[in-house]
């Protein structure tokens, strides 16, 4: 049971002052604008160990004074503490990480018990009114981007515990603050004076009378230590949150949503089920979605160290608030679906099902190109790994702030105890503003709400200039747009090759004999930089081939693809089926001739002076592949049974490979294309890996049992077989 507090503070007592105080308040409106400035910081966050709040491991304390600092360390949790107050991990809580804004940056506070640089001087009470009203010791005023409206609701008992573990089992550290870099008004702490003394609500939190113990523990959790409304409650003209709690008549707006440093904070009102909600706190991610934006940080440093029995009194709480007219409803996702089947002409489509417009528009083309390989042509995603966009409630916002945030500057995963890999979303500013829009028009049309409103590329570019947000330039490679085939007068045949190269299993069942896809290759339909992409590839054949021992057509190579790789059979020369990739293979040539050199064609080289390692390589593999390849290279399937990421290795897996027949070769892509979603470079979040660890898993799953291809003793017929081949 969450006690009240038994004694009302004396700070600003008299509360009739405050209509005074407001005419005095709007002579210095200009000083309101440090909130303003606060209220729009970025955070550079910088990485702290995952696995606990720091401690010295203090032995002198009595067990009651364990007792306490234990308490304290969970508040600490609770509050958040670790995710600001560090800037650099030897030195937990030691202060001076930076918050940029708008009129310059503020430096987080070293709260260490350091009794020169730290605060080891301050006594209970003057820890109190910091933490409550936001004034130091020395009297100065904190800036908001110290959450104190929020955490003055804190109990006494709380407040005892947070003081006991920063003054006890934190390892002081002697450094010095660093002073703001803000320029004149907004260096004007006094406006900050007014601004608590009009906005400002110092009273601690009072258990509702006709809820129980629960509902009570969820709801100062949320209003007090959680400092929930310091994003997801709407700011008023002072730039405060309009409300501190879900009682009394502006209750309602209470986590109704808000826009944040460029991210929409959604409303939190009867959002989920209770479960749901834990589940989305303790793991970062639930059957709706996963966190994005600041919200990595609070379930990274607080939100999964909170104990199941909390987790659900917030989900308690949460669920209990009534939705307002302008929150969104709860939105419920539907199991996977199949992965090309065209149903509708457009709009929103049911759960499974493939809009039927994404292979008619630029957006759904753009969708396709970048975007369905994590989120799949349905929309479904890939469970433990990449979030549905079915029922996605970021999708489901009128304000599409967050969707244009994550599309600018990318996205990562919270790293928790259950799920310890770091997955990422690259950022996508290199597309241009017009094709973010396009992309984003469309997956609103497919899976966000009927109302949903279209988005201006002029809402893109100004987004792009607030955040800074820039290009991947780190190599000269344009990735061909598949939207700008739909511009050609052969449109309709190159989007059949595209669609080919994208499903080719399931098109081609006569053709194929195991899982693979061209793209399960040459990814992004062959677009992707040391890919193996099809740039300009058409423009080399027809060439002599060393492994055939003579020259070969474009229709050649393609059917050795099928037979050597799909474990299938030769596709008809005149078939419609082979006209159509051909016709995308030609589309792709562009200006490139037989004697040009095409940047970012084919995969790139690996030193063959190293020595394939297979136990490490087993590792990596663990490690690095098996999220999208299996445990034991099976690959891995939607709901329905239907693969989505290839086997590696068995039965359904590539036979001799025309690219991974050979280690070297084979390590070459692993190293330039693999893993995706671990990293940051445009368009997949993919590589990462040394020489060394590329070569050694490539040799750990290329030498795995597979498929024959008997006809492979006529190869090399006047060539020296390489070295590395695995035959």
């Amino acid at each position: 049971m969450i006690k009240a507090h038994t004694l009302k503070p004396k700070y600003f007592s008299c509360r009739k002052r405050r209509l005074l105080l407001l005419v005095i308040f709007i002579g210095v409106i200009s000083l309101i604008w440090l909130t303003v400035a606060v209220f729009n910081a970025r955070t550079i966050r910088v990485a702290v160990n995952n696995e606990g709040l720091p401690a010295s491991g203090a032995t002198e304390l009595t067990p009651q004074q364990h007792e306490l600092v234990e308490q304290g360390r969970y508040v600490a949790r609770l509050g958040d503490c670790v995710a600001c107050h560090t800037s650099d991990p030897s030195k937990p809580m030691a202060g001076g990480l930076a918050l940029e804004t708008p009129f310059g940056k503020l430096y987080s506070t070293n709260v260490t018990a350091d009794k020169r640089t730290g605060i080891g001087s301050y006594s209970l009470e003057q820890f109190d009114r910091a933490m409550r009203l936001g004034v130091a010791a020395d009297g100065h005023n904190l800036y908001p981007a110290m959450p104190y409206p929020s955490y003055a609701k804190m109990t006494p008992d709380d407040m005892k515990a947070l003081y006991a573990y920063l003054m006890h089992d934190v390892t002081p550290v002697e450094q010095a603050n660093r002073p703001s870099e803000m320029g004149f008004p907004f260096n004007q702490r006094w406006g900050l004076a007014l601004w608590n003394a009009v906005f400002l609500e110092d009273e601690p939190f009072k258990p509702v009378q006709d809820q129980n113990d629960v509902w009570n523990r969820g709801a100062y959790l949320v209003q007090g230590l959680g400092h929930c409304g310091a994003c997801h409650t709407p700011r008023g003209v002072g730039f405060q949150e309009k409300t501190m709690t879900s009682e009394g008549s502006s209750g309602g707006l209470f986590l109704a949503g808000e826009t944040v440093e460029g991210w929409r904070a959604l409303s939190l009102r009867n959002l989920w089920t209770s479960e749901e909600t834990a589940e989305m706190l303790k793991t970062g991610r639930n059957k709706h979605g996963t966190v994005s934006g600041n919200m990595v940080d609070v379930v990274q440093h607080s939100t999964q160290y909170m104990t199941n029995d909390d987790l659900l009194a917030i989900g308690i709480y949460l669920k209990s608030l009534p939705s307002g007219k302008d929150d969104l409803p709860m939105q419920v996702a539907q199991g996977p679906g199949p992965v090309i089947t065209p149903y509708r002409t457009g709009g929103r489509v049911n759960p499974g099902e493939v809009p039927g417009d994404i292979f008619t528009t630029r957006g759904g083309l753009g969708y396709l190109q970048f975007c369905a390989d994590c989120h799949r042509s349905n929309g479904d995603g890939v469970p433990n790994a990449f979030p549905s966009l079915v029922g996605n409630n970021t999708l489901q916002s009128q304000n599409p702030a967050t969707l244009i945030h994550i599309m600018l500057t990318g996205w990562q995963a919270p790293l928790t105890q259950s799920h310890a890999r770091l997955l990422t979303m690259p950022s996508f500013a290199q597309l241009s503003d017009q094709e973010i829009t396009e992309i984003l028009n469309f997956t609103r049309r497919a899976w966000g709400r009927a109302d949903a409103r279209e988005i201006k590329a002029s809402e893109v570019s100004r987004a792009r200039q607030l955040l800074d947000a820039t290009a991947d330039n780190h190599r000269p490679f344009e990735t061909p747009r598949l939207a700008e085939m739909l511009k050609e007068n052969n449109a309709e045949q190159l989007v059949l090759g595209a669609r080919l190269n994208i499903d080719t299993a399931r098109m081609l069942p006569n053709n194929v004999g195991n899982k693979l896809n061209c793209a399960s290759c040459h990814l992004n339909a062959g677009t992707v930089a040391d890919g193996s992409p099809y740039v300009g590839v058409s423009a080399f054949f027809p060439s002599y081939a060393p492994r055939a021992g003579r020259i070969i057509t474009l229709e050649d190579r393609i059917n050795g693809c099928f037979q050597r790789s799909m474990h299938g059979k030769p596709l008809p020369i005149t078939s419609d089926e082979m006209k159509a990739m051909v016709a995308y293979f030609d589309w792709m040539k562009r200006e490139t001739k037989p004697e040009d050199k095409v940047e970012g064609r084919g995969i790139g080289k690996i030193d063959r002076t190293l020595i394939p390692n297979t136990e490490n390589g087993k590792r990596i593999y663990a490690a690095q592949c098996a999220l999208c390849h299996g445990d034991n290279g099976e690959g891995v399937r939607n709901a329905k049974g239907e693969m989505v990421y290839p086997p590696l290795w068995g039965d359904e897996s590539f036979n001799i490979g025309a690219g991974m027949a050979r280690t070297y070769t084979a390590a070459a892509f692993v190293k330039r294309n693999m893993p995706i979603a671990f990293g940051k470079h445009f368009p997949l979040g993919q590589g990462g890996l040394t020489d060394q660890e590329a070569l050694d898993v490539a040799e750990y799953f290329s030498h795995m049992e597979r498929p024959d291809f008997a006809p492979k003793v006529k190869d090399w017929p006047q060539d020296k077989k390489p070295g590395d081949a695995r035959y």
